[in-house]
């Protein structure tokens, strides 16, 4: 099914998923037969070598999109601070999938700060056309709506990038009462929602409350909006996570439902629960 935007997840394998997903030579083929993007956060923790990026790309059709997060030595580690070697070396390993590159994911910790964005600016300006990234901050002063976010703001509309906007108020509804729940509202950030008007295509990352019925009320504001933006010819960037990640394929059944009554010629994702187990490798 052709989408006029982009909707993926954090990651295209999980052994829950091998009942719905349509069948295919790899996780990733299966993947991509229903959703056009990925959040590449495999390459947050380790890179990949060479040969499985061109066994990545001959995975996936020309129209998939792969939002690559730069390796967390360049983010976290180093804050983005003499760099320039780690990108060029990280960029050639990735480079067999250029053509369906997204933006990268730039995702920095709480501890990058106002007084780091200068090395923000060097780095984004530094990245080889046409390459582009979208840029997620933690630091509780990009959210304060003081001049720190204001100076963010305002050097990202200049370069056309756009801020991710994480969404995790579902997930910090939910009663701690499971050690999943627990354990994801642990690891994601609990910060307000911002979302930077822009030209750049927006990005969205939703963390979903464990009750897959009680995400509806948190949906349906990014019904409206993402569908005003396919109206308007923009192709949004949506990702899906839940706590329990094997649940992220009901929750594209609940999303793409919402939002197929928003949004003429929509379809609803329905995935097959009756298909054989397979494999993930």
């Amino acid at each position: 099914m052709a989408l006029p935007y982009f909707l993926g997840c954090p990651q295209w394998q999980h052994p829950a998923w091998n009942s719905g997903l349509p069948p295919g030579r790899s996780p990733l083929d299966r993947y991509s037969q229903v959703f056009n993007c990925v959040e590449g956060n495999t390459t947050f923790y380790a890179t990949p070598s060479r040969e499985q990026c061109q066994q990545w790309r001959s995975q996936v059709p020309d129209d998939f999109r792969f939002l690559l997060k730069f390796p967390r030595t360049i983010t976290h580690d180093r804050l983005l601070s003499g760099v320039d070697a780690g990108m060029r070396d990280f960029l050639e390993v990735v480079a067999p999938l250029e053509d369906v590159f997204g933006p990268f994911l730039l995702q920095l910790p709480a501890a990058f700060g106002p007084e780091h964005l200068n090395n923000l600016w060097r780095f984004v300006d530094a990245l080889p056309a046409p390459l582009g990234c979208t840029v997620e901050v933690r630091n509780s002063a990009f959210f304060s709506k003081g001049d720190a976010e204001k100076t963010l703001n305002r050097g990202l509309r200049e370069r056309n990038i756009a801020r991710v906007c994480l969404d995790s108020r579902a997930l910090f509804a939910a009663t701690p009462d499971n050690e999943v729940t627990i354990d994801a509202q642990r690891k994601k950030p609990r910060v307000p929602v911002h979302l930077l008007p822009g030209n750049a295509a927006p990005v969205i990352r939703y963390i979903g409350h464990p009750d897959l019925e009680a995400n509806r009320c948190y949906l349906a504001p990014w019904v409206e909006r993402v569908g005003a933006w396919i109206e308007q010819g923009q192709r949004p960037y949506f990702f899906l996570h839940m706590p329990d990640i094997g649940d992220a394929l009901s929750l594209a059944e609940l999303w793409t439902e919402l939002l197929s009554e928003r949004v003429d010629s929509m379809e609803t994702l329905r995935f097959n629960e009756k298909q054989p187990q397979l494999g993930l490798f």
